[in-house]
Parts: structure tokens; C-alpha cells; sequence
């Protein structure tokens, strides 16, 4: 028989101290840092104010079934973020407050998913970032079958296991653990800009944008 689709791979570690480096980094910024092609759809969204923040430990599951979800719970470890590719699915809700609670308790910082939730009310008071398409009052299967740490699709990126994951208001990315150090600098700098171009606009009133003139003269406006 065919081992395709009923895959556990062992869990890939990824340095604490490189994801730690994220933790008050604004995820547009770091995203503009990674030529704006990194975010997953905004069809993803936060269900409480938690944010996002640790290493992928992947799971792939039918639309609507949940049986590796529960595997995937016992695997993971304090840090990792589970992230759910379930098709996209938004017939019937993969997890809820159950098993949010259990991935609390094990130190799990939290689940990406793209599908279903369900008790919703209770999720926005767990201190535990969950991120998903949509809810549904609708059970899952239990059926399988389904696989652990492979690369997944979630939000239209894919996302390998291990990966770095950072989520705020504005949404998540996707970042590669080999392209951490540059990009905590470069967005570091975007932070260092930013902070320069407030402080202009608060207490000068300008806000100066040379490239606007130029790119209309360019494009053949008469200014």
C-alpha cells in the first residue's frame, strides 16, 4: 500500500533565538522587506488578539476531517505553531475551544489554519493566536488519513515545516529560516525610518514624498 497521505515525519527544529528576533516587528514591515510576496490571503484572519509568532509544525487533512490535527497535538512542542492546510474548507470546523485549551496547556503558541473553527466566543478569550478562514458549527470527521510535518498549503503559500511564522492584525507570513537575519535587519531599518517620518509628520506637519512629483512628471503629468 502507499505511504502517500499517511506520512509523520519527525518535527524540525528551528533556532528559538532567530524567531524571538520577530517578536516586536510589525508584519507589514516585514513583509515590504520581503517584496510584498510573502503574506498568505487575507481570507485568514485573527479570531482573538494573540499574535503569532514560532516554528511550523505542519499538518495536511482531508476537507473537514480532523484525526491528524489530534496527532499533530501530541507532537508538537512548546513554540510551535500548527499549521493546518485542510483544502480550504469551510464546511465543517476542524477544531475549537477543546483542543485550543490543550494546545495552551502543552505551551503550543498556536494554530493557522486554513478551514473551519468553531466556539468562537471562547477562542477570543484564550491566550492562544488562532488564525483560520471561517467558522462553522459543524463537526469534523475522524476518519484520516493525513500527514505531519510536510510542506502544506495554507492561504495560498506554501509553508515547509520549521518555518518561521509571524501573524498580527494585518495578517501572516511566511518566512524561511534561512532568510531570518537579513530580514529582522532590514525591517529593523524600516522601523528606524518610519519612526523618523512620524516624528516629521507629528511635530513639523510635513510629510515629505519626492518620489510622488517624480513619478507623476514621469508618467507625463504638468505639475
Amino acid at each position: 500500500m502507499s505511504c502517500v497521505g499517511l506520512r509523520i515525519n519527525p518535527r524540525v527544529n528551528t533556532n528559538k533565538s532567530l524567531i524571538k528576533s520577530f517578536e516586536n516587528l510589525a508584519v507589514a514591515n516585514v513583509g515590504d522587506c520581503m517584496n510584498r510576496l510573502a503574506a498568505i490571503d487575507s481570507n485568514i484572519r485573527p479570531f482573538n488578539k494573540m499574535k503569532l509568532l514560532g516554528s511550523a509544525f505542519t499538518v495536511r487533512v482531508p476537507e473537514g476531517d480532523n484525526l491528524m490535527v489530534h496527532k499533530a497535538m501530541d507532537l508538537a512542542k512548546p513554540g510551535d505553531i500548527i499549521v493546518i492546510d485542510a483544502g480550504g474548507s469551510t464546511s465543517r470546523a476542524i477544531l475549537g475551544e477543546l483542543m485550543l485549551s490543550y494546545c495552551k496547556v502543552k505551551g503550543i503558541s498556536g494554530v493557522l489554519l486554513d478551514g473551519c473553527v468553531r466556539d468562537v466566543e471562547a477562542i477570543a478569550e484564550l491566550d492562544i493566536a488562532v488564525y483560520a478562514k471561517g467558522v462553522s458549527p459543524n463537526g469534523p470527521y475522524k476518519n484520516g488519513p493525513g500527514e505531519i510535518n510536510v510542506p502544506v498549503v495554507v492561504g495560498g503559500k506554501v509553508v515547509n515545516p520549521g518555518d518561521i511564522i509571524i501573524g498580527d492584525a494585518d495578517g501572516v507570513i511566511i518566512i524561511n529560516p534561512e532568510d531570518a537575519e537579513i530580514l529582522i535587519e532590514e525591517t529593523k531599518a524600516i522601523n528606524n525610518k518610519e519612526d523618523k517620518i512620524m516624528d516629521e509628520i507629528l511635530n513639523k506637519g510635513t510629510y515629505k514624498r519626492q518620489w510622488v512629483d517624480e513619478k507623476l512628471k514621469e508618467l507625463g503629468y504638468e505639475i
